[in-house]
């Protein structure tokens, strides 16, 4: 640093004081808004409540075979979701088409459903129970907790306030008929305090992904070169051999408390932005890890229609759901229950599954293995993650790897080699989401609140010494 020019050094100071001044405020939300989100996370409907809620199939009025269901959409084979289950009193086959659009018929009638109302939503949620004396129920389209593309297809929505102690409000989609979404009072203060700001989560903002993107990415990216110029800075004026007359640091007051906070934590700070601005994606540099359509269809072959008798063997008390997927080219109903527990008919063969597994991509060759513990991208981490599950790895370019559920053999994830390269850059650096970590809840509890005080530490000294510059600045535009 001392061979450095002047003119640069001086560069350096002034860059990281305004970078820091511009995104000093971003940086003291993110960290704070990061603590609440190890604790709540956005609201959703998660699997278990969702099937929780479900009626038990009223087989007695099931008339039509998932074949006589198809027939009026002029489906000839099996639709990418199809799904039995019940709309208030009455069974319904639950579908979705190519486009992704959704279609409900009476599996009483064969007739095609209209839109619900917003007096049949609240009869539908009345029937879950746990309602108050007085629901009240509204209409929207979009709002802050249905913002993402991923609802729709589902919208508008029919949101009916329980009025429970807990101030419930459930997402009934006018399209299908089921609950998407499940919000409590808690959940949705505690996000304005979490995720929202964390995101930028503004439903003017978000509703407009790309221009969503877009911002995050530039706050995100001047961020990073903020705490970069910090960095470097932080280090420079450090003295360890020949120490100031005032201590190591030659700053007094705040300013010594913002390099001492810097100098310990400026690189996880740095961590943390950088990771958070690689979680957008930045030149789409990471493939997700959802599983493609042509991996979806290649896992389910050329499936025809379930057989007219698919549903006597499944007709037991307690199902909830009966789901309708292919492997191979074979049809099967999956059952469920409201506590999830699944039966699969006919039952999927270790042999079907490996023979379907090398089909993902003929190509190239496949290396099927069974996991009963977890590795390093499946793994649990606020969510739950199904064992034992099959891994199959492939030696194409890409690395890709497919992971299977034993029991259906659906595709759970996929990853190539940008995708694993993402959990390293992104997950792992910014979640700390390592295994010796996450089975040691408070251990991986302290690490964070340790690291992200750090951070609060370098924002807000570093807010304070921002603010008293802009008020020396202004003084000096007066005069």
């Amino acid at each position: 640093m001392r061979r450095l020019p002047k003119p640069l050094k001086r560069w350096l100071i002034l860059g990281h004081r305004w970078l820091g001044i511009v995104t000093g405020l971003f940086f003291a939300t993110w960290v704070l808004s990061g603590l609440v989100m190890m604790y709540v996370p956005f609201p959703a409907l998660t699997e278990a409540a969702r099937l929780a809620g479900l009626s038990p199939i009223a087989w007695e009025r099931v008339r039509l075979g998932p074949d006589a269901a198809l027939a009026p959409l002029g489906l000839s084979r099996l639709p990418p979701a199809l799904a039995l289950g019940m709309r208030g009193a009455a069974p319904v086959y639950r579908i979705t088409l190519d486009t992704g659009e959704h279609r409900t018929v009476s599996a009483e009638t064969g007739s095609v459903l209209g839109p619900v109302s917003a007096d049949e939503a609240v009869a539908l949620v009345r029937a879950r129970g746990g309602i108050g004396p007085t629901p009240s129920v509204t209409q929207v389209f979009r709002d802050q907790w249905t913002v993402t593309a991923r609802y729709d297809p589902l919208r508008p929505f029919h949101v009916v306030a329980l009025d429970d102690p807990a101030g419930t409000e459930l997402y009934v989609s006018a399209v299908t008929g089921a609950v998407a979404l499940e919000t409590t009072r808690s959940a949705r203060g505690w996000n304005w305090l979490g995720s929202i700001p964390h995101w930028i989560y503004l439903t003017p903002l978000r509703a407009r992904a790309e221009l969503w993107r877009d911002v995050v990415l530039w706050i995100s990216g001047v961020a990073v070169a903020g705490a970069v110029s910090g960095l470097v800075l932080g280090i420079w004026r450090l003295r360890l051999r020949r120490p100031y007359a005032s201590g190591v640091s030659p700053y007094r007051g705040m300013a010594r408390w913002h390099h001492g906070f810097g100098v310990v934590g400026g690189l996880t700070l740095l961590t943390f932005v950088a990771s958070g601005w690689l979680s957008m994606n930045p030149n789409h540099w990471f493939t997700g890890s959802a599983p493609t359509p042509a991996l979806r269809a290649a896992l389910s072959g050329e499936a025809s229609l379930p057989a007219p008798d698919a549903l006597p063997g499944l007709a037991t008390p307690g199902v909830v759901e009966v789901r309708f997927l292919a492997l191979g080219g074979r049809v099967h109903a999956v059952s469920v229950d409201a506590e999830g527990r699944r039966r699969v008919e006919p039952p999927v063969t270790p042999e079907a599954l490996r023979a379907a597994a090398g089909r993902l991509m003929p190509s190239h060759g496949a290396e099927v293995e069974t996991l009963t513990a977890y590795d390093a991208y499946w793994y649990p981490h606020h969510e739950t993650r199904t064992l034992p599950v099959i891994r199959v790895r492939f030696d194409d370019p890409a690395a890709t790897s497919a992971y299977l559920d034993p029991q259906t053999g659906e595709i759970l994830m996929r990853l190539d080699r940008s995708g694993r390269l993402n959990r390293w850059l992104f997950s792992a650096p910014h979640r700390f989401d390592f295994a010796m970590l996450i089975r040691h809840r408070p251990a991986w509890d302290l690490l964070m609140w340790s690291l992200n005080g750090l951070g609060a530490g370098i924002a807000l000294t570093g807010i304070v010494l921002g603010w008293r510059r802009l008020r020396l600045t202004r003084r000096g535009w007066r005069r």
